[in-house]
C-alpha cells in the first residue's frame, strides 16, 4: 500500500472527525461515490459536501475511532467504532449517545478518494430517530 494512499484516508478519517464537510470535499475526487450500509448510493462531490453538511447536523460530534488499517494497492480498509450523539428529538445528551462497530472501505485515485463504502448496523441511531418521532 502507498503511504500517499493511506495518508489520503487517514486525512478524510480526520475531517469526519473534526465534522469539516468543506475539508472533505476537498479530498474526494469530483465524481466522488459514497455507498452507505443499506447500500444507498450518492454521486458527486458536491453532493456528498451537502451530505456531510446534513449528517452533522444530525450528528454534530461525529466521529470514526479507528482501529486497524489495511491496504493493497488503491484501497484501504479501516476497522473500528463510529459514534455521536443524535441531535434530535430533545433528551439528554447519555440518552442519545450512541457507538457502533464500524469497518470502511476506501478507493483512492490520483490522490482522492473516489469512492467511500461505510458497513455499520445503523440500528442505533435508529432506534433514537424512531424514538424521537421521525422516520429514518
Amino acid at each position: 500500500m502507498s503511504e500517499s494512499v493511506e495518508a489520503v484516508v487517514e486525512a478524510l478519517v480526520r475531517a469526519i472527525n473534526r465534522q469539516d464537510p468543506d475539508a472533505l470535499a476537498e479530498l474526494m475526487t469530483e465524481e466522488h461515490r459514497f455507498v452507505d450500509a443499506l447500500g444507498t448510493v450518492v454521486e458527486g462531490r458536491e453532493r456528498m459536501r451537502a451530505g456531510w453538511k446534513g449528517y452533522f447536523a444530525m450528528v454534530p460530534d461525529y466521529t470514526i475511532a479507528v482501529e486497524e488499517v489495511h491496504g493493497d494497492g488503491q484501497v484501504v480498509v479501516l476497522f473500528g467504532t463510529g459514534q455521536g450523539t443524535y441531535a434530535g428529538g430533545g433528551g439528554t445528551a447519555a440518552e442519545n449517545r450512541w457507538a457502533t462497530p464500524v469497518a470502511l472501505r476506501a478507493l483512492v485515485e490520483n490522490g482522492k478518494v473516489a469512492e467511500w463504502r461505510v458497513y455499520s448496523d445503523n440500528e442505533p441511531i435508529r432506534r433514537l430517530i424512531a424514538r424521537a418521532g421521525h422516520s429514518s
